[in-house]
C-alpha cells in the first residue's frame, strides 16, 4: 500500500512537471476566473453573459496594461536620469570604501597576501631594495622551477552587421513565449467564464464517483475559500500600497503614487513581490539624495509595513479563510516554485487551498487535509493522551490550563479527560501500554484533576447548548442548589472508575453539593458499610470501561437490597450504541437513573437536590402547622 502511494505520488509530480506548459495557463486562467466570476455575475444581470465577460476581461487587460506601461515608463525615466544623479551615487560609493587603516583593512591585506601564496598564482616581482633604489631582477629561471604561462592564441573574427529584420527577431524572440502564454490564458479565461456551469457539471461528473452532494459541497467550499482569499489579499495589498504611497510622499521620493500602485500589484507574488516593489523606490532614493537619510527611511518604511502586514493585517483579515496552515503555505510555495517557477509561486496558495478542500471532502485524499490544513491534527483528548505519554510532566498540565482559558471545567473533563482515560484503558487492555507506564499515566491524571480543581472557576457550564434538560449554556451560571444534598460516589472495581468519579465529585462540590469519592481499593462489602455510615441522599456507581455492566449490576443490586429508599445513580461513562439495552438492564437491577456524561450527572443530582428540598420544606411546613395548632388550642 505504501509503495503504491509512492508510485502514484511520483507519477503525479512527474506529470505536473512534464505538462507544466499546458497546466500553468489552465491554472492561471482558473485563478482569474475565480477572481472575475463575481464581477461577471453582477454585470450579467444588465447586459448579458457574453458582453459581461468581454467587459470584465477588458477591464482586467486595461488594469494590467496600465500598470505595465507606468512601470516601464518609470524604469526608463529612472535610467535616463541616472547620469544626472551620478555624483550622488559616486559619493555614496566612496563612503562605503574601507579605510586604509583599521581592522578591516588589515584583514583585507592579509587575505590578499594569502591568495598570492596559493599554487598556480602568477608571481609579481617586487622591489625589496626600498624606495629610491633599483631592484635587480633575477635572470629567467629554468622551466623546471617556474610556472610557465602558455599564451592564448589570437583569432580574428569578422563581425557581420545584423540586418534590421534580424535585429527585430532578436528583440521579439524572447517575448514570444510570454506572449503566447498570455494569449492562451486569456482564451482559456474567456471560455471558462462563458461555460462555467458546464465546466462545473463536468468536474462533478468526473470527481463525484456517485456522491454528487459531497462533490458539490467540496467545489462550493473551494470556490468560496479561494474567492475569500483573493478578496482579502486584495484588501491587504491595497492597504499596503496606500501606506507605501503615503510614506514615500512624506519621505520625498518622486512618483510616490506610482510606487504605491506597483507595490499593490507586485505583492500578489508571495514572499519576493514586496521586495521587488521596494527595489525601485530604494534605488531612486539612493540616486536623488545627497545623504543616507532618504534611502534609510525608505528601507525602514518597507520593513515596518511588512512586519505590520504579515503579523497584524493578514492574521486579522485572512483568519480561517484559506484553511491552510502557515508552514504548509511556505512548503507549498517552495514546492510549486520548484515545479513551475514564477507562476507556481503565484499559484501556490490557491492550489494548496483546493488540495485541502479535496482532502476534506474526498475520503481517499484525507491525508492532504491532515498535512496541509490549519485544523488540529489531534483531537483535544488525543493531544492530552499524547502529552501524558511524553517524558515532560508539565505538558499535560499546560495543555489543560490552556484549554480552560476557552472552555469550562465540565468541558475539560467531559470532552478531554474522560475520552483520554478511556483511550488509556483501551490501550492497556490491548497490551500497548506496560504496567508501569499505565500506572504512571493514571497517577498523572489524578494529579492533573487535583491541580485543575484547585484553580478558581467562576461557574460550571454545560458542555454544549441544548444538553439534557436542567443544564445551562456556556457563559451562564447554573442555579445554586436549593439545599444541601450529600452524594457518595462508589467506584465499581478499578482505578479508572475512581478517577472518573473524582471528576464528577469536583463538579458537584463546585455546585454546592456535599460529595465524596471513595477509593477503588475497597471491596463491595466495604463500600456497603461506608454507604451505610455516611447516610448519603444519593449513591452514584462510577463505571469506566473495560469495567463491564455486570460489575455495575452486581453492586447496584447489593445497594438496592441494603438501601431500598435511597436514590441510586449508575454512571456508565461513554456508553456506545448499546446504551438503551444497558440502561434497561441497570434499571432492572435497581438503578433509578443511568447517566453517561458529566452534564447528565449534574442535571440528575440537581433534581435529587430539588426533591430533597421539597421534602424538607414539606416537613418543616407540617411541623409549623402542628405547632400553630397546638398554640391555638
Amino acid at each position: 500500500m505504501a509503495m503504491a502511494a509512492v508510485v502514484i505520488t511520483t507519477f503525479v509530480i512527474t506529470a505536473l512537471y512534464v505538462g507544466r506548459d499546458i497546466l500553468i495557463p489552465i491554472a492561471l486562467a482558473a485563478l482569474l476566473a475565480f477572481l472575475l466570476s463575481p464581477i461577471v455575475n453582477w454585470i450579467e444581470n444588465y447586459i448579458g453573459r457574453i458582453a459581461a465577460v468581454l467587459v470584465a476581461v477588458a477591464v482586467l487587460l486595461g488594469a494590467v496594461g496600465g500598470v505595465g506601461w507606468v512601470l516601464t515608463h518609470e524604469v526608463l525615466n529612472l535610467a535616463t536620469q541616472l547620469p544626472v544623479y551620478k555624483e550622488n551615487i559616486q559619493k555614496k560609493l566612496r563612503s562605503l570604501r574601507i579605510s586604509d587603516h583599521g581592522r578591516f583593512a588589515e584583514f583585507s591585506k592579509t587575505m590578499t597576501e594569502l591568495q598570492a601564496e596559493l599554487p598556480g598564482t602568477p608571481q609579481v616581482p617586487t622591489n625589496k631594495e626600498g624606495p629610491g633604489k633599483t631592484s635587480t631582477l633575477a635572470p629567467a629561471e629554468s622551466p623546471r622551477t617556474t610556472n610557465a604561462v602558455t599564451p592564448l592564441p589570437v583569432q580574428v573574427v569578422e563581425l557581420k552587421r545584423a540586418s534590421p529584420m534580424e535585429q527585430l527577431g532578436m528583440v521579439i524572440s524572447p517575448l514570444l513565449g510570454p506572449l503566447g502564454m498570455s494569449a492562451l490564458v486569456l482564451l482559456l479565461l474567456i471560455c471558462m467564464l462563458l461555460q462555467r456551469e458546464d465546466l462545473r457539471g463536468r468536474v462533478i461528473r468526473i470527481l463525484g464517483l456517485g456522491n454528487i452532494s459531497a462533490t458539490t459541497r467540496g467545489l462550493d467550499d473551494a470556490a468560496k475559500r479561494v474567492a475569500r482569499y483573493l478578496l482579502m489579499q486584495l484588501v491587504v495589498n491595497a492597504t499596503y500600497g496606500l501606506a507605501v504611497g503615503i510614506g514615500l510622499y512624506f519621505i520625498g521620493v518622486p512618483s510616490a503614487v506610482v510606487w504605491g500602485v506597483i507595490a499593490t500589484v507586485l505583492r500578489f507574488i508571495p514572499y519576493v513581490g514586496p521586495w521587488i516593489a521596494a527595489a525601485f523606490p530604494v534605488v531612486l532614493s539612493l540616486a536623488i539624495s545627497d545623504n543616507w537619510t532618504m534611502p534609510v527611511a525608505t528601507v525602514a518604511l518597507f520593513l515596518v509595513l511588512e512586519v505590520l502586514s504579515n503579523n497584524v493585517m493578514e492574521p486579522w483579515l485572512y483568519g480561517a479563510n484559506t484553511g491552510v496552515s502557515p508552514i504548509a503555505l511556505i512548503i507549498a510555495a517552495v514546492f510549486w516554485t520548484w515545479l513551475w517557477g514564477g507562476p507556481g509561486l503565484v499559484l501556490a496558495t490557491p492550489l494548496t487551498v483546493c488540495l485541502v478542500v479535496m482532502g476534506r471532502h474526498v475520503p481517499r485524499l484525507s491525508i492532504l487535509s491532515v498535512l496541509l490544513s490549519d485544523e488540529d491534527a489531534l483531537t483535544p483528548h488525543e493531544e492530552l493522551y499524547h502529552r501524558l505519554l511524553t517524558p515532560n510532566a508539565d505538558d499535560a498540565g499546560d495543555f489543560a490550563t490552556a484549554y480552560l482559558k476557552a472552555n469550562s471545567l465540565a468541558a475539560l473533563y467531559e470532552q478531554v479527560l474522560v475520552p483520554a482515560l478511556a483511550a488509556v484503558e483501551r490501550d492497556y487492555k490491548s497490551g500497548e501500554l506496560e504496567d508501569q507506564q499505565h500506572e504512571d499515566v493514571l497517577q498523572e491524571l489524578r494529579d492533573l484533576i487535583e491541580d485543575v480543581g484547585l484553580q478558581p472557576v467562576a461557574a460550571v457550564d454545560a458542555v454544549d447548548a441544548g444538553e439534557e434538560e436542567g443544564t445551562v449554556t456556556k457563559g451562564e451560571t447554573r442555579p445554586s442548589v436549593p439545599a444541601p444534598c450529600r452524594v457518595l460516589i462508589l467506584p465499581v472495581r478499578a482505578d479508572r472508575d475512581e478517577i472518573a468519579g473524582a471528576m464528577l465529585t469536583q463538579l458537584l462540590l463546585l455546585q454546592g453539593f456535599t460529595a465524596e469519592n471513595l477509593t477503588a481499593e475497597r471491596t463491595t462489602g466495604e463500600l456497603l458499610e461506608v454507604a451505610a455510615e455516611q447516610d448519603a441522599d444519593a449513591l452514584c456507581i462510577s463505571v469506566m470501561r473495560p469495567s463491564t455492566v455486570i460489575h455495575a449490576q452486581y453492586l447496584c443490586g447489593k445497594l438496592r437490597q441494603r438501601f431500598a429508599k435511597k436514590r441510586i445513580v449508575v454512571a456508565m461513562w461513554g456508553l456506545d450504541d448499546e446504551a438503551a439495552d444497558i440502561k434497561d438492564r441497570l434499571r432492572a437491577s435497581g438503578a433509578d437513573d443511568v447517566i453517561s456524561t458529566l452534564s447528565e450527572g449534574l442535571a440528575v443530582f440537581d433534581r435529587v437536590a430539588a426533591a430533597q428540598a421539597t421534602l424538607r420544606n414539606a416537613a418543616i411546613s407540617e411541623r409549623l402547622n402542628g405547632e400553630r395548632g397546638e398554640h391555638l388550642r
